[in-house]
């Protein structure tokens, strides 16, 4: 979940030079963090072919899913800019340093639309129609948080969608494979986001907004974190086995469950100073260690 701030803040300006713009808007949505999303699309992909599907859906798939994550950052920093210009811990980003325009970014989201559906359309009609559902998902999610404590599995499913799409670019059709790694998806992005809130939860009671570690404290959101990564757990071993999958992913899988165990060692209800490495680090592991036993569990 993105952190949020008191509205009616003075938001400081800036100009930015007028080289290097690129790296602004890349850092303004945090392109790097694609890595959460693209292995369990990867995954999808390869699970739905049975091996290597070829370079064309690789390719577009690969376009289609950075294009809807890059839709997705720019609009959310977009709707949250009053917000993130109120909160200190975000009030350096972009946006609200006047480094990157509004307009800018919802230049950049529009584009990234178009990229989306020209991706689909070059993978299956079936995929193209669902643009617009995927579109409304991974924008509205940035909306949740004033309403709905389910705003950080809205996040997951909106993360969820990613291996499901990638299954239906293969296959035109939605199996038990897909369905379950798309749960899997949903449930893990919860509850890291879920650990991730925990550092915003005074600002978030301030301003009414909704999270689960704001308004049932600390202890009750870790909590839930932790329920929902053991159901992560579940799926992923469910996986394994309606996949078919070789013994080798099954190796992959208990290294992931064990990544997630030492994710909630690292926090506490007492202590979130290695929150940053609990959330960037280990997720970024956990993703591409699935994906690549996961692969061999195929061809081995």
């Amino acid at each position: 979940m993105e952190p949020v701030r008191s509205l009616g803040a003075g938001v400081p300006t800036a100009v930015a030079p007028p080289r290097g713009r690129l790296p602004i808007l890349l850092e303004a949505i945090k392109f790097e963090h694609t890595i959460f999303a693209l292995p369990f699309a990867y995954l999808g992909m390869v699970l739905a072919a049975r091996g290597w599907p070829g370079w064309w859906p690789f390719i577009w798939i690969t376009i289609a899913m950075v294009a809807a994550r890059t839709l997705a950052m720019s609009a959310n920093r977009v709707i949250d800019r009053q917000l993130d210009a109120a909160n200190p811990r975000t009030a350096q980003r972009a946006l609200p340093r006047g480094l990157l325009s509004s307009a800018e970014l919802i230049a950049l989201a529009a584009a990234a639309l178009a990229v989306f559906a020209f991706a689909a359309a070059q993978l299956n009609d079936l995929v193209l129609k669902l643009v617009p559902v995927a579109a409304i998902v991974v924008v509205g999610y940035s909306y949740t948080k004033r309403f709905t404590w389910w705003t950080h599995f809205i996040l997951g499913f909106a993360d969820g969608m990613a291996p499901v799409g990638a299954w239906l670019a293969v296959t035109g059709r939605l199996d038990w494979g897909a369905f379950l790694l798309g749960l899997a998806v949903t449930t893990w992005i919860a509850g890291f986001d879920l650990i991730y809130a925990c550092q915003d939860v005074d600002f978030d009671r301030r301003n009414r907004l909704y999270s689960i570690p704001a308004h049932f404290g600390l202890a009750t959101g870790l909590g839930v974190a932790r329920l929902a990564h053991v159901a992560t757990a579940g799926l992923l071993l469910a996986v394994g086995f309606v996949a078919g999958l070789g013994s080798a992913y099954f190796v992959g899988w208990l290294l992931a469950v064990s990544l997630l165990v030492y994710e909630h060692r690292l926090v506490s209800p007492r202590d979130l100073s290695r929150l940053n490495v609990a959330f960037f680090n280990v997720n970024g592991y956990l993703a591409v260690i699935v994906l690549a036993f996961a692969v061999l569990g195929l061809y081995l």
